[in-house]
C-alpha cells in the first residue's frame, strides 16, 4: 500500500508539473498577444511570473524570466521590467551565472536607455561588455558596444561615438552578423550626417543597404525603410530636396510599412511633405503634414509631434498665415519645455523667433542661455561616459590586485600620480587665474585709454568752439563798424536832391546789403560746424572706420544715424560698442575671408541697434566653440544690459547684431 501510495503521488506530481508547464506557455503567449488589451496582457504576464517564481532556480527559470521581461519591454511597463530584470541578476550572481549576469546588465542598460538616463544605462552595458569579453561572445560584446554607442551619439559625443562602432565592427570581423552589421553602418551613416560629412553618410548608409540584401533581418523591422529615411535626410541637408523626395516615396512604397512600423512611416510621410513643400509642390499640402502630426499624436511620440509642428509652423509662414505659423510654433516650444529636450526647445525657440519677429529679441535671448546650458550638459555626460568606463576598470584592477604580491607599490604609484594629477591641476589653476587678472588689467587699461582719447577730443572740441566764437565775435562787431559807416554816408546824402546823390545812395545800399548778407552767412556757418560737431565718440568710431579701410581689402560699408543723441548716453556704454565692433571687425579680418563688411548704428523704437554684418564662409554657430573673442561681446553686451543675437550659416555670411534699451542708457540731463 505504501508503495501504491507513492507511486500515486509520483504521478500526481507529474500531472501538476505538467499542467503547470501548459499554463505557462499559454499565459507567455497571451501576454504577448497584440490583439488584447494593456491589462489583460499584464494581467497574463503576472500569472506567468507567479509561476516561474516559484520554480526551482536554474537556468530554464532565468530563460522564463527573461520571456516575462520581454513581454514588460513589449507593453512598455517599465517598473515590472526592471524588477524583473533585477531579481534576474540578483539570482545570477547568486549562483555565479556569468551568462545571465551579463545578459541582465543588458537589459538593465535597455531599461536606463528607454527612460533616456543616459548614465546609468552607459553603467550597466560597459559591465556586460566585460563580462561579454571574458566569454569571448563576439556577437553580444559588439551589440553591448553598439549599444553604448547609440547612448553617445544621443548625448553629442560624436567622437567617442565613432571609436565605439568601429570597435565594434572589428568585433564582427570573425562572426557572421548582419543585423548588427547594419546597426553599425547605420549609425557612422547618422552620426557623419550629424557632422556634415554628407558623402561619408551616404557611403555608409548604402553600405547598411546592402548588409539587406542577404535577407538574414526580417522584413517587418522595416530596416530598408529606416536606411532610405536617413538617406532622404541627408539630402535634405544637402538641399537636394528632388533626391530627398525620391528617396522618401521609396521608403514609403515598402511593404506593410504602415502595419509594422507606424512611427516611421509617419516619420517618411512628414518628411516627403516637407521635400516637396521646399520643392513648391503644393499636392497634398498641408494634409500629408496633418497626417504625419495624427499618427504621431495617436502614438504619442513626442519628438515627433515637436517636429511636425515645427514643420507646420515653416509651412504657414512661408503662405503669409503669421497667426498659424505662431501658433504651431508656440504649441511645440511649450511640448519641448514639458520634456525637458534642450536641443528640441532649441529647435522651437529658433523657428519662433522666426515668425514672431515682435518678440524675437525675448527668444534669442533665451536661446542663447539654453544653447549654453546644452553644450555644459552635453560635455558633463561624456566626461561621465569617460569617468564611469575609468572607474569601472579602476575598481577591478584594485580588486586584482588587492589579492596580489603588489599592493603597496600600485597604491604608491596611484598615489603619486594622484598628487602630480593635484600638483598639475594647481598649476595650471593658477596659470588660468594669472591669464584672466591679466585680461582684466588689459580690459581696464582700454577702458583708461578710450576715456582718456574722449578727453583729448572734448578738450580740442572745445577750443575750436571757442575759437570760432572769437572769429565770429571779431567779424561781426567788424563788419558792422562798415554797416554803421555806409549808413551815416546815407544820411548826408538826404541832402542831395539830383540824380548823382540817387545813384551814390542805391550803391550805398547795395553794399550794406552784401555786408549784411555775409555776416548771415558767416554766422550760420560757424553755427552748423558747432552742431555737426555732434560728439568725440562718433569722430574715434570714424578713425577706426578709416583704418578698417586703409588695411584691409574688403569693401567697407558703415553708416551712423544721425537721429542718435550720443551726448546723452553714457561713456561706459560707448566703451562697450566701440569695443564690441573693434572685436568684430578683427574676426572678419581674421576669419571670414569676406569681400564686404557692413556696419550700422541706428535707432529703432526705443532701443540702439548695432548691427555688424559680412558676406564671409560663416560658420555654425550650434558646433562652434565659443571663443575669447564672442564671450566678450556677449559680456559686453550684457554690461549694458542689451541682448546679443548671432546668425551665421556656412559659406553665407555672418551677422551680429546688439539691442541695447535707450531708457536704460541715457545720462540723466540738468536743468
Amino acid at each position: 500500500m505504501i508503495l501504491i501510495f507513492g507511486c500515486t503521488n509520483k504521478k500526481k506530481s507529474k500531472q501538476n508539473a505538467s499542467s503547470s508547464e501548459d499554463s505557462l506557455s499559454s499565459y507567455l503567449t497571451l501576454a504577448n498577444d497584440i490583439r488584447l488589451p494593456l491589462e489583460y496582457k499584464q494581467k497574463y504576464n503576472q500569472k506567468a511570473f507567479d509561476i516561474i517564481i516559484g520554480q526551482k532556480d536554474d537556468s530554464i527559470n532565468k530563460v522564463n524570466l527573461f520571456k516575462i521581461a520581454n513581454r514588460y519591454y513589449n507593453m512598455d511597463d517599465w517598473k515590472g521590467y526592471f524588477q524583473t530584470s533585477k531579481l534576474i541578476l540578483e539570482r545570477s550572481k547568486k549562483s555565479h551565472d556569468i551568462v545571465n549576469m551579463a545578459k541582465a546588465y543588458t537589459y538593465l542598460g535597455d531599461y536606463y536607455s528607454a527612460k533616456v538616463i543616459s548614465d546609468s544605462a552607459f553603467y550597466y552595458y560597459f559591465k556586460a561588455e566585460k563580462l561579454y569579453l571574458n566569454l569571448n561572445d563576439n556577437y553580444n560584446l559588439a551589440k553591448t558596444i553598439i549599444n553604448k554607442a547609440n547612448l553617445q551619439f544621443n548625448e553629442s559625443d560624436l567622437f567617442n561615438c565613432e571609436i565605439a562602432v568601429f570597435k565594434a565592427l572589428r568585433t564582427l570581423k570573425t562572426e557572421k552578423a548582419n543585423d548588427l552589421l547594419y546597426e553599425s553602418y547605420n549609425l557612422l551613416g547618422i552620426l557623419y550626417n550629424e557632422r556634415e560629412e554628407y558623402d561619408k553618410a551616404l557611403e555608409y548608409h548604402n553600405k547598411a543597404l546592402i548588409s539587406l540584401d542577404d535577407k538574414s533581418i526580417p522584413i517587418e523591422f522595416q530596416s530598408r525603410a529606416t536606411s532610405l529615411n536617413n538617406m532622404g535626410y541627408v539630402y535634405l541637408n544637402l538641399k537636394n530636396y528632388q533626391q530627398a523626395k525620391i528617396y522618401f516615396e521609396k521608403g514609403l512604397q515598402q511593404e506593410n510599412l504602415f502595419v509594422d512600423k507606424p512611427k516611421l512611416y509617419a516619420m517618411l510621410l512628414d518628411n516627403l511633405a516637407y521635400a516637396k513643400f521646399k520643392l513648391n509642390e503644393s499636392d497634398n499640402l498641408p494634409d500629408q503634414f496633418y497626417q504625419a502630426l495624427k499618427i504621431r499624436d495617436s502614438l504619442k511620440v513626442i519628438p515627433g509631434i515637436i517636429s511636425s509642428k515645427l514643420r507646420l509652423s515653416e509651412y504657414f509662414y512661408s503662405k503669409k498665415d503669421t497667426l498659424k505659423a505662431i501658433q504651431y510654433a508656440k504649441q511645440s516650444l511649450m511640448l519641448s519645455r514639458s520634456t525637458s529636450r534642450l536641443r528640441s526647445i532649441l529647435e522651437a525657440l529658433k523657428q519662433i523667433g522666426n515668425v514672431d519677429t515682435k518678440h524675437a529679441s525675448v527668444y534669442s535671448k533665451e536661446y542663447i542661455l539654453i544653447n549654453d546650458r546644452l553644450q555644459k550638459a552635453e560635455r558633463n555626460m561624456g566626461e561621465k561616459f569617460s569617468r564611469i568606463e575609468y572607474e569601472t576598470d579602476e575598481i577591478k584592477v584594485e580588486n586584482t590586485n588587492l589579492e596580489g604580491q603588489n599592493k603597496k607599490l600600485l597604491l604608491i604609484f596611484s598615489f603619486v600620480v594622484i598628487l602630480a594629477i593635484l600638483l598639475y591641476t594647481i598649476k595650471s589653476q593658477k596659470v588660468k587665474q594669472r591669464e584672466l587678472m591679466f585680461k582684466q588689467q588689459q580690459q581696464q587699461a582700454n577702458a583708461e585709454i578710450y576715456n582718456l582719447m574722449i578727453t583729448q577730443q572734448n578738450a580740442i572740441e572745445i577750443n575750436s568752439i571757442k575759437e570760432k566764437k572769437r572769429v565770429a565775435r571779431e567779424l561781426h562787431d567788424g563788419v558792422l563798424g562798415r554797416m554803421f559807416g555806409v549808413r551815416i554816408n546815407l544820411d548826408s546824402l538826404n541832402k542831395i536832391k539830383d540824380d548823382s546823390g540817387i545813384e551814390k545812395r542805391l550803391n550805398y545800399l547795395a553794399e550794406l546789403k552784401n555786408i549784411e548778407q555775409d555776416i548771415r552767412e558767416i554766422s550760420h556757418n560757424l553755427s552748423r560746424e558747432k552742431s555737426e560737431l555732434i560728439n568725440n565718440f562718433v569722430a574715434i568710431v570714424t578713425n577706426l572706420f578709416e583704418e578698417q579701410k586703409k588695411t584691409y581689402q574688403a569693401k567697407f560699408l558703415a553708416r551712423i544715424e544721425s537721429t542718435i543723441k550720443w551726448d546723452l548716453i553714457d561713456n561706459s556704454i560707448k566703451i562697450n560698442l566701440y569695443r564690441i565692433v573693434q572685436e568684430s571687425l578683427q574676426n572678419c579680418n581674421k576669419y571670414a575671408n569676406a569681400t564686404t563688411i557692413k556696419v550700422e548704428f541706428k535707432k529703432q523704437g526705443g532701443n540702439l541697434i548695432l548691427k555688424i554684418s559680412d558676406n564671409g564662409i560663416g560658420f555654425n554657430i550650434y558646433r562652434a566653440k565659443k571663443g575669447i573673442g564672442l564671450q566678450n561681446i556677449k559680456s559686453r553686451t550684457n554690461e549694458c544690459h542689451g541682448t546679443l543675437e548671432i546668425k551665421s550659416t556656412e559659406g553665407e555670411g555672418t551677422s551680429i547684431t546688439v539691442t541695447i534699451p535707450i531708457e536704460q542708457i541715457q545720462k540723466p540731463t540738468t536743468k
